[in-house]
């Protein structure tokens, strides 16, 4: 006892005690602080997880629908492509169709206005032909015949004219 008693006459002692009820009393409402802290800052940091995790989902999200439009949109480019070759394909298909007919027509004419020139020229030399047999042929008369046998000749003309008429 004696130690006791020597323990309660000690400052040391009662400023240990003072200290410890001072602590006690001081911890339970600290700590209630620093727990509401700690849950406040929990909290927050927790809703700001799940804000990055939900924003995280809507980038994902925005990423794969980007990526589809991509797809889609380089799909439909092929087929614009595509269906751009078959049309110029199909035009110069159908310009050589029109140059192939062109060159049939201009051929066509051509022919023509050979084979006119070809009959012109035939007219033409049966007619210096004709002019050149009658010139031939009345100085061959001119020369041949007098006044009597072409009076004869005049006049069975004129006979044989009403039957050449009919």
């Amino acid at each position: 006892m004696h130690t006791l008693m020597h323990l309660l006459a000690d400052a040391e002692f009662w400023v240990l005690i003072a200290v410890v009820i001072f602590a006690v009393a001081v911890w339970k409402p600290a700590s209630r602080a620093v727990t509401g802290m700690l849950d406040q800052r929990a909290t927050r940091i927790q809703g700001e997880l799940d804000e990055a995790r939900k924003l995280r989902e809507e980038a994902e999200q925005l990423l794969a629908e980007y990526k589809r439009k991509q797809g889609e949109a380089a799909a439909e480019a092929q087929a614009i492509i595509a269906h751009a070759q078959e049309e110029a394909e199909r035009i110069a298909a159908q310009a050589a169709r029109d140059l192939e007919h062109a060159l049939e027509r201009r051929q066509h004419l051509a022919e023509e206005r050979i084979a006119q020139a070809e009959a012109k020229a035939v007219d033409e030399i049966r007619a210096a032909a004709v002019d050149v047999a009658i010139a031939a042929a009345r100085e061959v008369i001119v020369s041949e015949m007098d006044e009597n046998r072409g009076g004869a000749l005049l006049d069975s003309a004129i006979a044989a004219l009403p039957q050449r008429l009919r």
